[in-house]
């Protein structure tokens, strides 16, 4: 028998036989898991067991290889409830566990160095003038920890660290729009607030950044698993340019 306690971020659930629950976690020692719950998809636990919330459970199973089954206690955090008044701050939850359900595999214990940085840009949802910059770094760190990260610290063509303007598509690395007029235009455009924290943080930045992150997210993580990347997070883009708070850039 195995078995290992942790703290888990939920990332969603299907329903299985009668009543029950398989449940797909980020864990703080585990990475991604799954795990069957008795009576999961009840009334009674279907609260605490909702997207976004974090919990604290227990697996065991025969082998590590195997479904395991979950005990699962109250939620630490609710955090899906917490924000039933906020449209933007649902679809943040919403696109940040489709993106690590779907783009990290279960069993890889690589996937834990993201449980912290998750859970702290889930606790900032409330701040509507802060989570969308930390959604964006936040992206460049799930590409990190996959091993897919961008160099964004110096230009690839002169070496400088400084005066840092765009991205090229092909490699992720940073480039001076001064070194690169003859093929700019093949750039995407690096916001400042990425290398500069003192940067002003505009709708239009914004664009920036997350058109640069959907790229890499898509070419380097999705592409590879053959397909496409969660709807969820169009749905989030597409709510917070409407609202106004970002403004997006078009894709080169």
């Amino acid at each position: 028998m195995t078995a290992w306690q942790s703290s888990g971020l939920v990332l969603g659930g299907r329903r299985h036989g009668e009543g029950g629950l398989i449940l797909d976690v980020l864990t703080e020692t585990r990475g991604r898991r799954a795990g069957y719950v008795y009576g999961g998809a009840s009334r009674r636990k279907r609260g605490q067991l909702q997207t976004g919330n974090t919990v604290e459970l227990s697996w065991s199973a025969r082998g590590e290889d195997q479904l395991g089954k979950f005990d699962v206690a109250e939620a630490v955090s609710e955090r899906a409830g917490a924000h039933m008044d906020d449209a933007n701050a649902l679809a943040a939850i919403a696109a940040i566990t489709g993106l690590l359900r779907d783009g990290l595999q279960e069993g890889d214990a690589g996937g834990s160095s993201l449980y912290g940085p998750t859970t702290v840009l889930l606790d900032l949802l409330g701040e509507a003038e802060i989570w969308p910059a930390l959604y964006v770094r936040w992206e460049l760190g799930v590409l990190s920890a996959l091993g897919f990260g961008l160099d964004l610290s110096r230009c690839a063509v002169s070496g400088a660290n400084d005066g840092l303007t765009h991205v090229s598509p092909r490699t992720g690395r940073a480039v001076r729009g001064s070194e690169a007029e003859d093929y700019i235009d093949r750039l995407f455009g690096l916001p400042a607030f990425l290398t500069d924290p003192s940067a002003p943080i505009t709708p239009h930045a914004l664009g920036q950044g997350f058109t640069l992150t959907g790229h890499f997210i898509e070419r380097r993580i999705y592409t590879a698993i053959n397909r496409p990347p969660p709807e969820e997070r169009d749905l989030l883009l597409a709510r917070l340019e409407r609202s106004g708070a970002i403004v997006m850039a078009d894709e080169i």
